[in-house]
């Protein structure tokens, strides 16, 4: 893919490059048939008094610089138009416009070069539309999610002020505040860890350890979660070693796991599987539930963003956003498949970094 770009670009030079030298070439052929029209009608001479040879190749150049310089004026509208038309574009970009779209007519559309900018261009702006899109949802999810507990906290604490409750209303009361506070606390961490991976753009301290030990005990802090859900958990894989952040990767299994307990029906089931090739590892953690979108599943790893709309679901939609940075960072890969009330997140990871 590299190769050919390189080959588009340097098409597009010699393309650019011949129309250069045809202006030039055109203007030289035009010079020389003005003096060769001049000399046949006597109006040059090459007798004592009249030009030499120095003079008249010094004619010929001056004549072939007015001409070339007429030629270019109105040629260069026409080589400059996909260049202003780029420009004009780019222009709407910066304006905020997101919208905008480069498209080249024919025949300049009919060159790789060209095809190549105008696809570039355009993936730019739709990438561009689609991060303002994604701004917007994250203010108004983070928004949400930061009011939702603190209205609840708020409202309970002025009931606990009035004082006529009794001991019963007091305790669950306090239990309400008491989640709150933990879910605004666990929602505050997720959005430093999050901050932290992503202003993180070398990955450090990699070291050798047991894979299979480290998911173990991601579940096991999970324990209680999956356990209330009375979910059955398929473990049953072998010993893994990996080179890689040991801190980093364990928040991946802790988010994907939370994940798949939290959209699992009661009574469910989470499998995790490992398999290990020559060159990569991989993880793959399974739960039965509901489906996402297959229209969502490109989104789930936005942060803030939520397939459940709704909100009704626990979550802030910053896991699965810490999950993809940490990956990104080990070269590795994350991907989500669901369907026929299954949904799998896989990763796969090198073995060794560097």
């Amino acid at each position: 893919m590299k190769k050919e770009g390189h080959k588009q670009r340097f098409e597009l030079t010699l393309l650019l490059s011949l129309f250069v030298f045809v202006i030039i070439t055109v203007a030289i052929l035009l010079a020389v048939a003005i003096i060769y029209v001049l000399v046949k009608f006597d109006v040059l001479r090459p007798t004592e008094g009249q030009p030499g040879i120095s003079e008249l190749l010094l004619f010929i150049l001056l004549i072939s610089t007015v001409i070339g310089f007429l030629l270019t004026l109105p040629a260069s509208k026409i080589y400059l138009k996909p260049f202003n038309r780029v420009i004009d574009q780019l222009n709407r970009l910066s304006k905020g416009d997101f919208r905008a779209r480069l498209e080249f007519g024919r025949p300049i559309s009919d060159y790789p070069a060209f095809q190549e900018i105008q696809r570039s261009f355009n993936r730019a702006a739709e990438e561009l539309e689609h991060t303002e899109a994604l701004r917007n949802d994250f203010i108004n999810n983070f928004s949400h999610e930061f009011k939702t507990p603190i209205v609840s906290i708020a409202g309970f604490a002025k009931l606990l002020r009035h004082g006529s409750l009794t001991e019963g209303e007091r305790q669950e009361y306090l239990t309400v505040i008491e989640e709150e506070s933990l879910r605004l606390s666990s929602l505050a961490s997720n959005v430093l860890n999050l901050t932290k991976v992503e202003n993180q753009t070398i990955l450090t301290d990699v070291s050798k350890f047991n894979l299979s030990e480290q998911i173990r005990g991601a579940i096991l802090i999970l324990a209680d979660k999956w356990s209330q859900k009375a979910l059955d958990m398929d473990i049953d894989f072998g010993e893994h070693l990996i080179c890689a952040n040991e801190e980093l990767l364990k928040q991946v299994w802790i988010n994907l796991l939370d994940n798949a307990v939290k959209f699992s029906e009661p009574g469910g089931k989470i499998k995790v599987e490992i398999t290990e090739g020559e060159k990569e590892i991989c993880v793959a953690v399974s739960n039965t539930g509901k489906d996402i979108p297959a229209d969502r599943l490109t989104q789930i790893f936005y942060k803030f963003y939520q397939a459940d709309e709704s909100h009704s679901a626990e979550g802030n939609g910053i896991g699965l956003a810490i999950v993809k940075k940490v990956v990104d960072l080990h070269n590795g890969e994350v991907t989500a498949a669901s369907g026929g009330g299954s949904t799998t997140f896989t990763v796969r990871l090198p073995r060794k970094q560097g």
